[in-house]
């Protein structure tokens, strides 16, 4: 029988980590040193696994099967182990949410909120614009679909940079420069066309960083049992910011002109930068707030493979773009992406205009019925993240998981699209519309994580390379959803296409994707 194992540990160290030494796995037999004081009060059963004690140190004893990894000392037969290695279950949910790692993912979420109210300020307000200036369906279709012509431009460089200088730097300077864009919008909008489509423009070649750094960051802080949840909460940001900037834009525009919500979005941007360059580290390891408790754990979980990589990525700052196309699990999330820009950018111009032409309601209900699916998928997102985290912990394989959530991601929003098409009624149209943006967020737990897994060391490339591909299709849906409208007459048409799609996308995500990593530093 191996002799037991020995772990020493200081009060203050129970003192600063009470939660941490609660949720070793197996209870263990407490027996009291050689320098304890009589005066020590010990509670350890199979359901408390607590300490109580009022000073000195303690000898805590432990079958050594239970112990992940021990080293042992020269002079000392038994096995020595720090704290950290013992083997630790996962937070709760009140440490999980309370944990600096939330805290980062929280202000990344709210980036990526200021990001997309930024975008959909133009959804509102391309309808008094095109009544003031006469734009014809069509060409308000060329006006919103001006930000993507510089979203197609930066998501592979901003990917790139990501990748060489972290998320954190790249993340400030995109908010700066998306908040500059946004702010100088009523200005460009009063000056002249020109200026109003490159300053659009200009907010997405900005925006294109966007989520390549929320990739980066989750996967510095994130383990991998824990990122689908990350993700979750960050497009939770993303989905409430279309919620917020289609609900308060009708009225600051009522109160302040067109150009109110634009200086209002713009001004908070310039606010986040502030608190994010001084209250956010681009690592774990970097952070002056981190508990010592959440960084062991961190680290913990960290695989030793996504270590190497993160200590090697800087060494090439040009990527292997040949060897990345050359491979079908790349294919696989362009496709993705692809579909899923597609459906979202559909929905996101033309659901306001959709709601008005259809059913003939006014643009502040108009806002309101297509702000209320985008705050069920911010909710629907984090469960879904909950839930393919649980599949993976459950034990089943990482791949697996991923081609369920994009199944639902897929198939899911174009049943619901389906539906859509054939309601009577604004209360029902505003009920299936819910129903495929709620389903839709389940690919933020397919593709968008699956980027992460394919390759940790090219995953800010591979999301620019995507999202340039998505970006393409978002400008061919929604440039091409005015003109369909106009040759056939008919929203209900194009709505049906979308739903087609969906499921062409959902066959070969199934066919091609993967979960597990891919090498791309060495030929085929």
């Amino acid at each position: 029988m191996n002799s037991p194992a020995t772990v020493h540990y200081t009060p203050a160290t129970i003192f600063q980590n009470p939660k941490k030494f609660r949720n070793i796995k197996l209870p263990y037999r407490f027996v009291e040193s050689s320098s304890c004081c009589t005066n020590s009060t010990f509670t350890t059963s199979a359901t408390s696994k607590r300490i109580e004690f009022q000073h000195q140190a303690y000898r805590v004893w432990s079958s050594s099967r239970l112990l992940r990894k021990s080293r042992v000392s020269s002079d000392d037969t038994q096995p020595t182990v720090s704290f950290n290695e013992c083997e630790v279950s996962e937070p709760s949910f009140e440490e999980f949410i309370t944990s600096e790692r939330v805290k980062v993912v929280a202000m990344v979420a709210l980036a990526l909120a200021l990001c997309n109210a930024d975008r959909v300020v133009m959804s509102v307000a391309v309808v008094p614009l095109a009544q003031s200036r006469g734009w014809s369906q069509s060409f308000a279709g060329v006006v919103q679909s001006s930000f993507l012509w510089g979203y197609l431009i930066s998501p592979i460089a901003g990917g790139t940079l990501v990748d060489y200088y972290g998320g954190k730097v790249v993340m400030a300077c995109g908010v700066t420069l998306w908040s500059m864009a946004t702010f100088l919008t009523p200005w460009a909008a009063e000056s002249s066309l020109w200026a109003l489509l490159s300053m659009r423009a200009l907010l997405g070649v900005a925006e294109g960083v966007a989520l390549p750094c929320m990739n980066n960051m989750i996967a510095r802080w994130f383990p991998q049992t824990e990122r689908s949840r990350a993700v979750g909460i960050a497009m939770a940001g993303f989905q409430l910011g279309s919620a917020i900037g289609l609900t308060l834009s009708p009225i600051l525009m009522s109160q302040g002109g067109v150009g109110g919500p634009f200086i209002i979005f713009g001004l908070s941007g310039f606010l986040w930068v502030l608190v994010w360059v001084s209250a956010t580290s681009s690592t774990p390891e970097r952070s002056p707030q981190i508990s010592k408790y959440e960084l062991e754990y961190i680290q913990s979980k960290r695989k030793k493979s996504v270590k190497v990589e993160s200590q090697t990525k800087t060494a090439k700052i040009i990527p292997p773009f040949r060897r990345l196309l050359s491979k079908l699990p790349t294919w696989s999330l362009i496709v993705a992406n692809s579909m899923h820009s597609w459906g979202f950018f559909v929905i996101l111009s033309w659901m306001p205009i959709y709601f008005k032409t259809i059913y003939l309601v006014d643009l502040r209900q108009a806002a309101w019925f297509s702000a209320v699916p985008w705050s069920m998928m911010a909710l629907v997102g984090y469960f879904a993240g909950v839930f393919s985290d649980k599949l993976i912990q459950g034990g089943m394989t990482v791949t697996l998981t991923r081609k369920i959530m994009q199944s639902i991601g897929f198939i899911g929003p174009g049943i619901a699209l389906i539906g859509l098409i054939m309601a009577k009624s604004p209360v029902m149209a505003s009920a299936w519309l819910t129903l495929a943006v709620g389903l839709k967020s389940f690919s933020h737990c397919g593709f968008l994580v699956n980027l992460q897994e394919v390759s940790p060391q090219y995953s800010g490339v591979l999301h620019g390379i995507s999202n340039t591909a998505g970006t393409l299709a978002a400008i061919i849906g929604t440039v091409g959803a005015g003109f369909f409208v106009e040759l056939v007459g008919s929203f209900q048409g194009f709505l049906l296409l979308t739903a087609v799609l969906y499921f062409s996308a959902a066959l070969f995500w199934n066919l091609f994707s993967t979960g597990e990593r891919v090498n791309f530093d060495e030929g085929n």
